[in-house]
């Protein structure tokens, strides 16, 4: 479900015995494009419009509607390319929890009006140029088609994420302070989580398929339909890497890995120990690697049906050799820093639209009359 919150890009941690991930500045710059595929648009499409959109009134916010139609637009956009359509309970709950994030962005515009905080013209443009930049004219009105959203539906969304996250960086995260005793506090009570039992190695890659997965979106939204057509991609995408073009670059315009060409291919950190139980192709090419290098063209095999899959691209960023990591890695700090960061913002965010929802007059009915009527799909 997607949140405000989620238009902040924020950095992963993870304990240093499963692998220690801070995201690299081509990540954060992937994150602040707003479109890295279909999750990324769903979660540009939070807010309302105050336009009539036709049908009922499923609540109001401060005299403030939205309509069935709204919900409806965004219900259909979540659901859209789902194999398995939610029905009965699970369609009313889906509802209920979109209109809940309609509610509380509202809740939101309304506050930002108070503050001054309403994006700008000049920001939205920006913003809209940025986001397109991936794509010709036609790319991007058929990702807009494929959405069932016009440019100026796209563009009033845009305006609400923008100003909801100023009003959140405004009241939230701009007082937050994780002090160096915080740091050292945090530390000094989780020395283990930084001790890493083997060594680890920093990976990415970049992947085609032999079967076009509709899931996939890469920046280029470029897929391969077959065997050939994948050998020749990624044919094409190993000549460009060794004629000095950015693997990560490559990665979130090309690569076909649902997980991770967002962020550039980016696979995080893996155990010795996992990457020994990996495909013998991709455990042996990485074996060879020195930090910045990358493999050959792998073969990746279906273990169980031996079938082919596809062709990987490896890359090894850094490894960690094992042992205890101390607190005066700038990592560690860093690590540390933007877990007590994060967590601290997610807590203040809760309270905070807590407190906007007891100030604001919010109708739900909607909630009324699925209460009304004992849960039945509506």
């Amino acid at each position: 479900m997607f949140k405000p919150e989620s238009f902040s890009c924020k950095s992963n941690f993870r304990r240093f015995g499963e692998g220690f991930k801070l995201k690299s500045k081509r990540e954060k710059n992937g994150c602040a494009r707003l479109w890295v595929g279909a999750a990324v648009l769903a979660a540009l499409l939070t807010g309302c419009s105050s336009q009539p959109g036709g049908g009922d009134v499923m609540a109001t916010v401060d005299g403030r509607k939205i309509y069935a139609a709204d919900v409806q637009k965004y219900y259909e956009n979540q659901t859209s390319g789902s194999q398995q359509q939610p029905v009965g309970e699970q369609a009313v709950s889906l509802r209920l929890s979109i209109l809940r994030e309609l509610i509380d962005n509202e809740i939101l515009m309304r506050r930002a009006e108070k503050l001054g905080l309403l994006a700008t013209d000049e920001e939205v443009e920006s913003q809209l140029n940025e986001i397109k930049s991936p794509y010709t004219n036609e790319q991007f009105d058929a990702r807009l088609k494929e959405k069932r959203i016009t440019l100026e539906d796209f563009k009033r969304d845009l305006r609400r994420s923008l100003t909801v996250n100023k009003v959140l960086n405004k009241e939230i995260t701009s007082k937050i302070n994780i002090s160096d005793q915080d740091i050292v506090g945090y530390y000094n009570a989780h020395k283990s989580e930084f001790n890493l039992i083997e060594p680890q190695y920093h990976l990415a890659q970049i992947f085609v398929s032999t079967t076009p997965n509709p899931q996939v979106h890469n920046l280029k939204n470029d897929k391969a339909q077959n065997e050939a057509e994948a050998r020749k991609k990624v044919e094409t995408l190993m000549n460009r890497l060794e004629s000095g073009e950015d693997f990560g670059t490559l990665a979130m315009n090309f690569s076909e890995d649902q997980e991770t060409s967002g962020n550039g291919g980016d696979l995080g950190f893996t155990p010795e120990s996992s990457l020994r139980n990996t495909d013998p192709a991709t455990r042996d090419s990485v074996a060879k690697l020195k930090p910045g290098q990358f493999s050959p063209v792998i073969t990746v095999i279906n273990p169980t049906t031996k079938q082919l899959m596809g062709f990987r691209i490896v890359k090894l960023i850094a490894k960690e050799p094992a042992g205890q990591r101390e607190l005066a890695d700038p990592r560690v700090q860093q690590a540390i820093r933007t877990q007590l960061r994060d967590r601290r913002e997610q807590l203040l965010k809760e309270a905070y639209y807590e407190v906007l929802r007891d100030k604001a007059k919010v109708e739900n009915y909607y909630a009324q009359k699925v209460l009304d009527g004992n849960g039945a799909a509506l």
